[in-house]
């Protein structure tokens, strides 16, 4: 069955699209491109292109809460194949104005959680990479 489109973005709401376009090309790679005040994009290295769009009274997600603005999508982000890989991602996520929301159970899981400077969730990933890969 063929396709009815073809995948364009993933837009974020937000109440400065400017500071928080920088932010993910801080964490993603790739140089925001300002249309205007209202909307920027981030074409991510390899990735999906990012919008962002001034959202005015922007109210941010409440993680890990459904019954009230929930999470709504999240974003993961591959940070290497070691926990110490991840644990450096940590830091520089923090440094750039990321806030944890769950770091626990890393003997179950595999991601951590944590809020953007706008509050949407993303998390960091620890994922193995099949023998033969780099």
């Amino acid at each position: 069955m063929s396709s009815v489109a073809r995948f364009r973005n993933v837009v974020l709401d937000c109440p400065d699209p400017h500071a928080l376009a920088a932010f993910y090309a801080a964490v993603a790679g790739g140089s925001p491109q300002a249309e205007d005040d209202e909307w920027v994009v981030l074409r991510v290295p390899d990735g999906p292109r990012l919008g962002f769009q001034r959202v005015e009274g922007y109210t941010p997600p409440e993680w890990p809460r459904a019954d009230r603005n929930g999470q709504q999508f999240h974003l993961d982000f591959d940070a290497g194949p070691t926990w110490a890989d991840v644990d450096a991602a940590h830091e520089r996520v923090l440094a750039l104005g990321a806030r944890p929301l769950d770091l626990e159970d890393r003997e179950t899981k595999d991601f951590q959680v944590y809020a953007d400077p706008a509050g949407h969730p993303f998390c960091l990933c620890r994922i193995e990479q099949p023998e033969g890969l780099a």
